[in-house]
């Protein structure tokens, strides 16, 4: 017997991933023990706004992908909720944004392996030890109080934090805020006269419409985007399919400056705006016109928001058309920064910057089963659910296909295909076969 006591595996970070690894596991009896430093499960909490719906089907649950008889299904919350028969003459596939967090939260309830207000503060590599392992520190964010856990693998889902361009960051707080924290803030923005929004994803699409549906006489809205349209995202079939396991092993094979060159000709599939969202705004606007002197808005692309400076209570915002090379700057009360998100990587992974491949500076080498390339073969593995984008495709952050990526982990973890491994779901062919190929 180890005079450790090794569990199979440890999660850092508990968002929609993990969630769905740790309920996966905790049905299987898996050893397994998931932390994060939030007191609670909350998704996404300053962008939960009343009428914003998820982007993927409510298949795209927890669990559903593994295992549709699964406790912790999206159908089951809503039976054990009374809610079922709401939702079936609801009649869509596409569910409120809000009600996923709170299904999120049911099954976080559930799972003795999810522990919160744990942060983890490092992660010791221990390859010498037999069996070798990660020793991972956890320090209790009331308490401050450290424990101290070992493992055989880790799974590393701490998910993205707010990406605010350089020049602007130092002007967070007060009047300028990320989207993120939207919610938070909606109060002070009802009180203001004019209020600027940056970016043209969803986020910013559906910030803008919450805005314009409460608009009445006030505040100005100004709507800009460095993008050169305010454009849809593709809801093709055809094109969805990008988001699949075969896509996945397309892509994953290609050599890296193809896959990096090919990110760009993808971003529509992810960082566009739902054609429903920007009816609702065009709908809006135009009924709006009916009266001119209610349409208090100025929508522009092609601009990007260079500087900003505070007078008074008022920020002046530089900004920059990038087609016509003309400066012009707006005066608003507020700045609301949908500027999208960022890897999260946290500070103990320095450590094994060494221990690892790199396919640039900044992305690391991710193999096809989601475990960091060490440049030394090793028996303890370290999983990632985060910074896949480059490796794996535009699906890196689709909840779809993260549960099955979490079949694929967990098939790894256990050494053999507990939960069957989807393949062969699309009509496309991304490559040739191997069979096709020019001899």
């Amino acid at each position: 017997m180890n005079k450790l006591n090794i569990h199979e595996v440890i999660g850092i970070g508990i968002g929609p991933f993990n969630l769905g690894m740790a309920a996966l596991l905790e049905e299987q009896n898996i050893d397994a023990l998931f932390f994060d430093e939030s007191p609670s499960f909350n998704w996404h909490p300053g962008m939960l706004i009343e009428g914003s719906d998820l982007q993927v089907p409510f298949l795209a649950d927890l669990v559903t992908f593994a295992d549709p008889t699964s406790r912790f299904s999206f159908l089951n919350y809503l039976h054990t909720q009374k809610r079922l028969f709401s939702f079936y003459f609801f009649n869509r596939f596409d569910i409120p944004r809000r009600e996923y967090n709170n299904y999120a939260q049911w099954v976080a309830g559930q799972l003795s392996n999810c522990h919160f207000g744990k942060s983890v503060i490092d992660i010791i590599d221990r390859p010498d030890d037999r069996p070798p392992c990660y020793e991972v520190v956890i320090e209790d964010r009331e308490t401050k109080k450290q424990q101290h856990f070992h493992t055989k693998n880790v799974v590393v889902g701490t998910g993205t934090k707010p990406m605010v361009p350089k020049d602007l960051e130092k002007h967070l707080g007060d009047g300028v805020f990320h989207s993120s924290q939207y919610q938070y803030v909606v109060d002070e923005l009802e009180e203001s006269d004019s209020i600027l929004i940056a970016g043209s994803g969803q986020s910013a699409a559906e910030i803008f419409l919450d805005q314009l549906q409460n608009q009445r006489s006030k505040p100005f809205l100004h709507w800009l985007t460095r993008s050169s349209g305010f454009f849809q995202l593709e809801a093709g079939k055809l094109g969805q399919e990008v988001f699949s396991p075969d896509y996945i092993d397309y892509f994953h094979e290609l050599p890296f400056e193809k896959r990096k060159n090919e990110l760009p000709n993808l971003s529509q599939l992810r960082n566009g705006v739902e054609e429903s969202t920007l009816h609702q705004i065009y709908d809006l606007l135009y009924h709006r016109s009916v009266h001119p002197q209610e349409l208090s808005v100025h929508i522009q692309a092609n601009t990007e928001v260079v500087d900003i400076e505070k007078i008074d209570k008022q920020y002046k915002v530089y900004c920059f058309q990038r087609q016509q090379d003309k400066s012009f700057d707006l005066t608003v009360d507020k700045v609301v920064l949908a500027t999208g998100y960022k890897p999260h990587i946290p500070d103990w992974f320095e450590k094994f910057r060494e221990l690892i491949e790199w396919e640039d500076t900044n992305r690391f080498a991710v193999t096809r089963d989601y475990q960091l390339v060490f440049k030394k073969h090793r028996s303890h593995q370290i999983y990632t659910l985060s910074n896949l984008e480059h490796s794996h495709g535009p699906g890196a952050t689709n909840l779809a296909l993260s549960v099955l990526r979490n079949i694929t982990i967990i098939n790894r973890i256990v050494g053999h295909e507990l939960y069957p491994e989807q393949q062969g779901g699309v009509f496309q062919q991304f490559g040739l076969k191997k069979d096709e190929e020019a001899k």
